[in-house]
């Protein structure tokens, strides 16, 4: 049993666990207000992070069995090519089928107690597109900017808004600006995950924005990504604090300066080295360098969307205290 439940955590990417958590507590931060039970805020938020935590293994499931045969093909991946096919795809199937089913059900109930419709509406296009990313015959992975435009999407703007929208029913500027940025940071996180997958994707002919756009360019463009993301999400928080009469937790955002920095620093070293891939035209060693490097992306995406998470749990704590 221990060894199916490791299977299925693979297949699922159980990693996505944190940035989901971090998604939830971003929009529950910017949409609760004070007075609220606090029993009727455990069974919100249950529902919502449970509901989000079902949507995005169905999407990495999907995501899982479309790319078997590219995955196989990854040493990297051998983990989870062995999962899969430990598993099987008959029984991944009805994983998802079975996931599918109490969301929805979860969904239209939560849907009911809140009485807003739009909670079941942004659910079926978020796991609509968590579906069509990965899987044929739509998979928008391949179609250059779409890909980009569906991932945003997907992780970072239906997440937070599902979970805002489970206490707030409109919303405010400074809301519209830090999710305006972490959508950025977002994207600007996960181009080092495509450039880790750039040379199989290629091969097999699919086109994802970094393909598309070469190394050179897609490093760059995470560089401004992150930077532009990171500011305008600062600036979001920030006003917030002065709206609220509470300039001095801004410094608490120096802990988000501190590790963008850092993972900013990392971007700059996949740019250098796509450039020297480039002047060399296509050394394999220094292929290997890129990969090896970009492959510790998802460390640098922890660090920075958990910054993120912390400011937001700073900005819950002061609605309740002042």
């Amino acid at each position: 049993m221990p060894k199916i439940l490791e299977s299925f955590g693979l297949v699922s990417r159980a990693e996505f666990l944190l940035p989901n958590l971090g998604s939830l507590i971003m929009g529950l931060a910017w949409g609760v207000n004070p007075p609220i039970s606090l029993i009727d805020l455990v069974i919100l938020v249950v529902l919502s992070f449970t509901i989000i935590n079902l949507s995005s293994a169905i999407g990495a499931q999907a995501n899982t069995v479309s790319d078997y045969e590219l995955d196989k093909k990854d040493e990297r991946k051998k983990q989870l090519v062995q999962a899969l096919e430990s598993l099987g795809w008959r029984k991944v199937r009805i994983l998802m089928v079975s996931e599918f089913l109490l969301a929805l059900a979860l969904v239209s109930v939560f849907m009911l107690i809140q009485g807003k419709p739009i909670l079941l509406a942004m659910w079926m296009v978020g796991i609509f597109l968590g579906w069509a990313y990965s899987a044929p015959p739509l998979r928008i992975k391949s179609r250059s900017w779409l890909a980009p435009v569906t991932l945003i999407l997907v992780l970072a703007v239906f997440p937070v808004l599902f979970a805002y929208y489970t206490f707030a029913s409109s919303v405010s500027f400074n809301f519209i600006l830090s999710l305006a940025g972490l959508a950025l940071t977002v994207y600007g996180v996960i181009v080092p995950t495509e450039i880790r997958d750039f040379f199989g994707d290629r091969a097999m002919g699919i086109e994802t924005m970094t393909v598309r756009l070469g190394l050179v360019k897609a490093s760059l463009l995470s560089i401004v990504l992150l930077s532009v993301g990171a500011v305008l999400t600062g600036m979001g928080f920030g006003f917030e604090f002065f709206s609220l009469q509470q300039p001095l937790l801004s410094v608490f955002l120096f802990v988000v300066v501190v590790a963008v920095v850092f993972v900013l620093g990392k971007f700059r070293r996949l740019y250098l080295l796509s450039k020297e891939y480039a002047r060399s035209g296509g050394k394999d060693s220094v292929g290997e360098q890129i990969v090896g490097l970009s492959a510790d992306n998802p460390r640098w995406i922890m660090m920075v969307t958990q910054t993120y998470s912390l400011v937001s749990i700073v900005l819950l704590i002061t609605k309740f205290l002042v």
